[in-house]
C-alpha cells in the first residue's frame, strides 16, 4: 500500500507498517482478472476528514474481487492538507483549495473512469460507497459538479451529510491558520518551506483561534470540506437533494448503537443526565422524547440511552433526512440499520460505529479480537457483502441471502434489519424520529 495522508499516528486500526506523507495520492485495484466488463465498487475510507487510509486490514478488496467486483480504494489529502480554504486575498487560483481532499477524489475517479477497463472494470457501472467521514464524502460527490458521471450507484454507510462548512467560516481559519505560521496573504513560496509537521501541529491552535467565527449551532468546526460556489455550489443535501443526483440510487444507513464508539463510560451516566441532555438538545418535547427513547431501547441503562441520543443525533436522524430529500428524485433509495452486537469488549460496543465493516467487505477474519469468535460474523457478511454486491452489479441490493428488501418510501419507510437472522421493520423507532425530525 502506498503512503496514507499525514495524520495523528497510533489509531486502533493501523496496521504497524502504515506509512504518513504529503505524497500520499494513492489508489488500491482488486480484480478476478483483467478481462470482461466487471462492476466497479470505489471505497471511501472512515476517520472523518482528519484520519483514515484504504490499506487497513478491515477494508481490503480481496472478498469483493472472488465475487465479480473490481475494487478500487484511495487515499486523499485530510486535515490541514486537504481542507485549508485560504482567504480571498490568496487569489483566484486558490478559490478552491478547502476541497482539496475531496478534489483528489473526484480525480481518483477520473482515473478509474479512464483505465479501469485494463482491470477488468467497467467504467459504466461504477458504484462509490463510504462509511463514516468517508460516507460524508460521498454525500459531497452526490453535489459536486465535477463528479458528475463519474459513478452511477451511491451507498452511505453511518454518514449522511447534508451541508458543508459554510464559506465564511472557512476562509477565517484558512487565514488564522496562516497568521499563526507567520506567512503573508498570497505569499505561496514561504508556505511551502514551512515543514510538514509544523503545519500539521498548528491546526488545533488555529481551530480553537478560529472558534468565534463559527456560526452559533453549527458542531464541524475544524478543517473539514467547505461551500466555495463552484465546485461545492452549496451544502450537498441542503435543503434539498442535489439535481445531479436524480438518477443515483442510493443505500443509506447506520447501526443502532452508533453513539457507543463515542461515549466512553456510560455507567456515571443517571437519569437526570440522560434527562437533560434531552432538553437541551430538543426542548420542544423532552419528555415525549425521553418516553420514546425508553420505549425503543427496552433495558437500557441510563447512560445507554444517552448513548443511544447522541448516536441518533450524530448519524441516524441525519441519515433519514437525507433519504427523505433523495425520495423527491425519480432514482430509489433502500434503507437498513445493523443490529448485531459485538460480545467483545465485555459487550460495551453493542452494534456500533463501524462494527457493520468487516461484514459488507467480508474481512472479519482479519480482525477476529474485535468481532470476536464463532459464525455469526460469516452470516452477517453472507447477507450484507452479497447486498452490496447485487447493488453494484444491479442497480438492487435484493440477494438470496436476505428477505426481500423493499425500497424506502414515505409511507412505509420499510428498513432491512440486518442480524444473524435479518428482516425488514417498517419505520424503525418511529415516535423517535418523529420527534427528533430536522426542519426540511
Amino acid at each position: 500500500f502506498g503512503n496514507a495522508a499525514i495524520q495523528s499516528k497510533g489509531q486502533g486500526d493501523a496496521p504497524f507498517d502504515e506509512t504518513y506523507s504529503e505524497d500520499c495520492l494513492f489508489l488500491n485495484v482488486w480484480t478476478p482478472s483483467l478481462t470482461a466488463k466487471k462492476p466497479v465498487m470505489i471505497w471511501l475510507h472512515g476517520g472523518a476528514f482528519s484520519s483514515g487510509a484504504a490499506g487497513r486490514p478491515t477494508y481490503w478488496g480481496d472478498h469483493f474481487a472472488r465475487s465479480g467486483v473490481v475494487l478500487v480504494s484511495l487515499n486523499h489529502r485530510l486535515n490541514v492538507f486537504g481542507y485549508t480554504q485560504l482567504p480571498e486575498s490568496w487569489g483566484p487560483e486558490y478559490a478552491s483549495s478547502g476541497l482539496a481532499g475531496m478534489l483528489d477524489i473526484v480525480a481518483a475517479l477520473k482515473w478509474v473512469k479512464a483505465n479501469i477497463a485494463r482491470f477488468g472494470g467497467d467504467p459504466e457501472n461504477v458504484s462509490v460507497f463510504g462509511e463514516s467521514g468517508g460516507g460524508a464524502k460521498v454525500s459531497l460527490l452526490l453535489g459536486m459538479p465535477s463528479a458528475r458521471g463519474l459513478y452511477q450507484k451511491a451507498i452511505i454507510q453511518s454518514g449522511a451529510g447534508l451541508d458543508a462548512t459554510p464559506r465564511p467560516y472557512a476562509q477565517a481559519l484558512g487565514g488564522t491558520l496562516t497568521e499563526i505560521l507567520g506567512v503573508k496573504a498570497g505569499d505561496v513560496a514561504a508556505l511551502a518551506a514551512i515543514d510538514s509537521d509544523k503545519i500539521f501541529s498548528s491546526q488545533d491552535e488555529a481551530i480553537g483561534k478560529a472558534r468565534k467565527f463559527a456560526r452559533p449551532g453549527f458542531l464541524r468546526d475544524g478543517f473539514a470540506p467547505s461551500i466555495d460556489g463552484k465546485e461545492l455550489p452549496r451544502g450537498p443535501f441542503s435543503p434539498t437533494a442535489p439535481d445531479m443526483a436524480a438518477n443515483i440510487p442510493l443505500i443509506i444507513g447506520t447501526n443502532k448503537d452508533e453513539g457507543t464508539m463515542f461515549f466512553s463510560n456510560p455507567a456515571s451516566a443517571s437519569d437526570a443526565d440522560f434527562e437533560a441532555r434531552v432538553r437541551e438538545s430538543y426542548p420542544a418535547k423532552p419528555k415525549e422524547l425521553a418516553v420514546a427513547l425508553r420505549t425503543a431501547n427496552p433495558g437500557y441503562s441510563s447512560g445507554d440511552l444517552l448513548t443511544a441520543l447522541m448516536g441518533s443525533q450524530m448519524f441516524w436522524i441525519d441519515s433519514v433526512a437525507l433519504a427523505e430529500r433523495k425520495l423527491r428524485q425519480p432514482a430509489p433509495v433502500w434503507m437498513y440499520r445493523m443490529d448485531h452486537e459485538l460480545p467483545t469488549m465485555g459487550g460495551r460496543l453493542k452494534a456500533g460505529h463501524a462494527t457493520e465493516l468487516s461484514y459488507v467487505f467480508g474481512t472479519y477474519d482479519n480482525i477476529r479480537d474485535f468481532v470476536g469468535p464463532g459464525d455469526a460474523p460469516a452470516k452477517l457478511s453472507r447477507q450484507m457483502h452479497s447486498a452490496w454486491v447485487a447493488f453494484a452489479t444491479t442497480r438492487n441490493p435484493q440477494s438470496p441471502e436476505i428477505p426481500e428488501w423493499p425500497t424506502y418510501d414515505l409511507a412505509q419507510r420499510q428498513t432491512m434489519i440486518f442480524n444473524v437472522e435479518s428482516r425488514v421493520e417498517k419505520d424503525p423507532n418511529g415516535a423517535v424520529r418523529q420527534l427528533m425530525k430536522p426542519s426540511a
